[in-house]
């Protein structure tokens, strides 16, 4: 088979995983990303839909999948596909390029396979997670996986805290962002109890529900937040 052949059914696979991946991406995105012209990948879409593939074109917006078509037979839940974000996040601090690599490619393969609005949630966790190589090897918290629920569902969430004097408090909060540090993993929330956004120690919450409430969520970037606030 010729290499420019070669190259080209190559290119072709990696558009699919890549419009598995994301909702909606445009000419000049896939263009970029496979260092080729637009006119290329018109043509790489044409052939795409003609092998079957069912590609939508939103008219000024790009390219999205038909919902519900998926290659892999893999499904995963909510919950699984945020702890795969959660640790592409620590993968990431890795001091080896090839690791990082390879498993960057898988987590987009993972990611070809969730359902719209489960990419879309993992996408929203991944932006609002930072993470820290956490020295403190000991199990001191068993609220992430609840925290990252709520926080990509936008559900409201009732907390028993803990302060540094160990006075509990009962909180309505609405879950922000996550945070590890080389100690604890930490909460960004809105407050409703002080009405401003506070960090929460996830080892000093005794007790987490997650209520039927939804909340407003806030339009803002991680680092918006640290730019508007720190």
């Amino acid at each position: 088979m010729a290499d420019n052949e070669t190259k080209r059914l190559s290119r072709l696979a990696a558009i699919l995983t890549q419009l598995q991946t994301k909702r909606l991406l445009t000419a000049p995105e896939l263009a970029g990303k496979f260092s080729v012209s637009n006119r290329t990948i018109y043509r790489d879409i044409k052939a795409l839909e003609q092998a079957g593939v069912p590609i939508l074109t939103e008219e000024g917006r790009g390219y999205t999948l038909m919902e519900g078509y998926r290659i892999p037979p893999v499904m995963f839940t909510e919950n699984q596909a945020n702890a795969l974000i959660l640790a592409e996040q620590l993968v990431l601090k890795n001091k080896d390029a090839s690791f990082v690599k390879d498993y960057s490619e898988a987590i987009e393969k993972i990611k070809a396979v969730l359902r719209h609005n489960v990419k879309d949630k993992a996408n929203l966790l991944a932006e609002r997670t930072q993470f820290d190589q956490n020295i403190n090897r000991e199990r001191n918290s068993n609220n992430l996986s609840d925290l990252q629920f709520a926080l990509t569902n936008f559900y409201v969430t009732k907390i028993e805290y803990a302060n540094e004097a160990n006075k509990v408090t009962t909180r309505l909060i609405e879950p922000f962002a996550l945070l590890s540090t080389q100690e604890n993993w930490l909460l960004v929330a809105w407050c409703r109890l002080r009405s401003e956004f506070r960090y929460f120690r996830l080892d000093r919450i005794k007790r987490l529900e997650t209520l039927a409430e939804k909340f407003t969520p806030h339009k803002m970037t991680l680092q918006e937040y640290f730019d508007k606030y720190y």
